[in-house]
């Protein structure tokens, strides 16, 4: 008898993504490989859940913002019962179809955890420093050499990432590679051809950057104190 499909839920973490919202649900439900998408609204101030609503997603509100982990978290919660999940970002807009390619690593059972790596920003994005600081200390951690270690575009198999403590806010990526690695994962990172937002290299940007930085090193300063012994897989990632 055929294996039975796997269920596959895409989450997406949102906040004051009106702009973009819907063509990114759209985006994602116009293959139909996703049973469902889902919205995590993390208390924005904008018409995010209406769009995400109207566009076809099942949107979960936050009474407050709990950052990105924290949504994540809470979409997890909303779908326990996925087998893979897909993370996207909210801002990626018609280019989310793209995450869908992350998914056949998983779905053949060639990796556990694959992350999306996105084209170079060039001058769009910063000086690299906040995406160097996390490569370092993920590869001091755990032995893991992350080309993308900010990427938010990941495709894992639900049991691992239901087993993860999320570190908060951007420290999630972070965190969720190391842990998975350390638990004997086989990560992944493949290129894909998606765009999102970027901040640039203004005052805005560096200080967007900066709150980053310090979720990034925060839950990196545990992990390197009790690195222990760790199970090292690297196939396949991309250069």
């Amino acid at each position: 008898m055929p294996e039975p499909a796997s269920k596959i839920i895409a989450i997406v973490p949102a906040k004051d993504a009106a702009p973009s919202i819907a063509a990114t649900v759209e985006a994602l439900a116009a293959a139909g490989t996703l049973a469902e998408v889902v919205v995590v609204d993390d208390g924005s101030s904008d018409t995010t859940a209406q769009d995400a609503a109207r566009a076809g997603a099942r949107v979960v509100a936050l009474p407050r913002n709990l950052g990105k982990a924290g949504a994540v978290a809470a979409g997890i919660a909303a779908a326990d019962d996925a087998d893979v999940y897909l993370l996207v970002d909210a801002d990626t807009g018609a280019s989310a179809s793209a995450a869908l390619s992350l998914l056949a690593p998983v779905l053949s059972g060639d990796a556990d955890l694959v992350i999306g790596v996105l084209p170079s920003a060039g001058k769009k994005a910063g000086f690299g420093l906040v995406n160097e600081t996390a490569r370092r200390g993920i590869r001091a951690a755990c032995g893991y050499e992350a080309v993308r270690p900010l990427s938010g575009q990941r495709a894992v198999r639900g049991p691992l990432l239901r087993s993860l403590r999320l570190a908060p806010r951007y420290g999630m990526e972070v965190s969720m590679t190391v842990d998975a690695v350390r638990r004997g994962a086989r990560v992944v990172e493949i290129p894909v051809e998606m765009t999102h937002r970027h901040t640039g290299r203004s005052l805005r940007g560096f200080a967007h950057r900066a709150r980053q930085g310090l979720d990034v090193v925060l839950p990196l300063i545990p992990r390197l104190i009790r690195r222990g012994r760790t199970v090292v897989r690297t196939e396949g990632a991309a250069r």
